[in-house]
């Protein structure tokens, strides 16, 4: 089953969600103050990944109530090197101030000299960030500048099992063409619209307080047109639609289940395969990097494995096309958060 949500709040008067499903757009309204729950289960956060042969940049501002979470991560798929930074405001209960469409508003964030802001600007999004004290004082800084043509993009409304007023709200936007340049330890490298792409994963919500989930993404060109998709499993229950997608030239084309077979005991080694019953989605993929972390301060726990890597294989489009992926580079990733 795949229920296309419609469009209205996406809370009822209880602040439980008032539809389950997906939609190729910003199809319901999020409002904060619809939430019943209590503040500390709140979350939101905006996240950016731009994605090059070579290199990644991931940007990220979260207002998880208790705490908020900026972080900046530089990666070298030749050397394997990950950078990162992060601050971590403390009871921060909504004042990061996210907005509550990932459409409009802007925001801003700053914590001991380390800032990112996320902006809105005609044609698209503007990502800015300083950070002079980046991985020991090697420092990182520029802006990017991601185009937002007119597409379609991957909205999903998930209800939590046992848990009425727990909700995910979850928006993913593929193949937005990246323009800029960063600079990492005194070197400076740039995007170019014509090759790289940038996603943003925006998410709010209150969560349970245990989950895993798993997630995969990657834009590109498939002779000379964008392509890209998402697909994820296990974060709630998704019974009423899956957030399996293919993108191609702006359009959505909606996917069921997607198997992930990953290689017991190693998440860089192995190659892994994806597949769909109706061989809609046959792909491998080739791991290049994986960028793990590990957090337990025991009421907290989090492990996370986000692998980087190479997708080859077939994909069939709603009207039977069939589009042939050769090493796009993406990502796919399991994460276990306490929190």
């Amino acid at each position: 089953m795949q229920h296309e949500l419609q469009p209205g709040p996406l809370l009822d008067e209880t602040g439980r969600l008032a539809q389950a499903g997906w939609a190729r757009d910003e199809s319901k309204t999020y409002a904060r103050a619809a939430i019943k729950a209590p503040w500390h289960r709140i979350k939101e956060w905006d996240y950016y990944c731009v994605v090059t042969d070579r290199h990644a940049l991931a940007l990220t501002i979260a207002d998880n109530s208790y705490m908020g979470f900026l972080s900046a991560s530089w990666l070298d798929f030749e050397t394997k090197r990950d950078l990162t930074d992060s601050a971590i405001p403390f009871l921060t209960r909504g004042r990061l101030g996210l907005p509550e469409s990932a459409d409009a508003g802007d925001v801003a964030a700053m914590h001991k000299g380390f800032s990112l802001s996320f902006s809105h600007e005609a044609g698209g999004r503007r990502l800015k960030v300083s950070a002079p004290g980046f991985a020991g004082g090697k420092g990182l800084e520029g802006e990017v500048f991601l185009c937002q043509p007119p597409m379609d993009r991957m909205v999903i409304a998930t209800p939590f099992p046992k848990a009425p007023r727990a909700f995910y709200y979850n928006q993913k936007i593929n193949c937005m063409p990246a323009e800029g340049e960063i600079r990492v330890d005194g070197e400076t490298h740039r995007f170019d619209p014509d090759r790289h792409f940038g996603l943003l994963d925006w998410g709010r919500g209150v969560w349970t307080y245990d989950n895993t989930w798993y997630w995969g993404s990657a834009s590109g060109l498939i002779d000379g047109e964008p392509f890209g998709f998402n697909i994820g499993y296990g974060f709630g229950d998704t019974s009423a639609a899956s957030e399996n997608l293919l993108f191609w030239k702006g359009k959505a084309h909606k996917l069921g289940y997607v198997g992930w077979h990953m290689p017991e005991g190693t998440y860089d080694g192995a190659p892994w395969r994806f597949s769909n019953p109706q061989g809609r989605f046959e792909l491998d993929f080739e791991p290049v990097m994986d960028r793990a972390a590990a957090t337990d301060v025991k009421i907290l726990k989090s492990v996370q494995h986000q692998v980087f890597g190479r997708f080859s294989g077939t994909v069939r489009l709603d009207d039977g096309t069939v589009l042939e992926v050769r090493d796009l580079m993406g990502f796919a990733e399991e994460v276990q958060n306490r929190w």
